[in-house]
């Protein structure tokens, strides 16, 4: 399977109207689209696709270890679906994916949803070295997911979660992390010119508030959504909130 024979999906609620550009979901490191709620991936009166990364979910391949060869792989995707441009909503390291996008492929890009992500993406080296060694790679995951899910979190997601991301490959989830400790485009945001909305939760500890606030200061006429009560992947903790800001931003940009 090549970049653009991901496997993705399609959903088009309540016929959209034509004139908005459909939203493309873009998941995190070791993630799949199912890391997007139901209410997310069927938002209704909109066109939505849920991607699978290279070496994610269902997409066969590799993985890549930049943002940059995501990036490409995204754009043989949009070429082969016969997509001109979209609404690019991306979690963590799909955010840094979002960004490169707006910045490198602009005429791709209608307008940016970042959740729970940051203009630069370090890695603890605990992580890096944990997730480069298979004896520690489930060590990595429990760690990773104890700071991904926030304390008010229902255990069942905590053990949803850690399931999902221990099927990506070791060498995958490790090479999403070696991209997202490179990715770095603090000092490029403010030549970003699409509509903008930003989302965080308020506990997000991967990617804290003070990240998501930069972005929203950053971008040219960004605005920011916080959502009370949730960790980094706010999302799924609270995916009604997240569901009504989308519908609410794609309303107010296109009517």
């Amino acid at each position: 399977m090549s970049e653009a024979e991901l496997s993705y999906s399609e959903h088009s609620g309540g016929e959209p109207p034509e004139k908005r550009p459909p939203l493309i979901l873009i998941h995190g490191a070791g993630g799949s689209r199912l890391h997007w709620a139901p209410d997310l991936r069927r938002l209704e009166g909109e066109r939505v696709f849920g991607l699978d990364l290279p070496g994610h979910g269902g997409s066969l391949g590799e993985g890549m270890r930049t943002i940059e060869g995501y990036v490409e792989g995204l754009c043989a995707w949009m070429d082969s679906t016969g997509l001109d441009t979209g609404v690019f909503v991306g979690h963590s390291m799909g955010g840094a994916i979002s960004l490169t996008m707006a910045l490198d492929q602009p005429a791709r890009v209608a307008a940016l949803i970042l959740v729970g992500t940051g203009g630069r993406l370090r890695v603890h080296p605990t992580i890096l070295e944990m997730t480069s060694d298979p004896e520690t790679f489930r060590e990595a995951i429990d760690l990773v997911v104890s700071y991904a899910i926030s304390p008010q979190a229902p255990s069942r997601m905590v053990e949803l979660a850690r399931a999902r991301m221990s099927e990506t490959r070791p060498e995958v989830l490790h090479g999403d992390f070696l991209a997202c400790d490179q990715f770095d485009v603090m000092d490029r945001l403010r030549e970003i010119n699409v509509p903008t909305l930003v989302i965080c939760g308020t506990e997000d500890q991967l990617t804290p508030l003070k990240y998501s606030r930069f972005l929203a200061e950053s971008i040219p006429g960004a605005r920011m959504v916080t959502v009370e009560s949730a960790g980094h992947m706010v999302m799924l903790e609270q995916p009604g909130e997240v569901a009504q800001a989308v519908k609410e931003f794609m309303d107010e940009v296109y009517g």
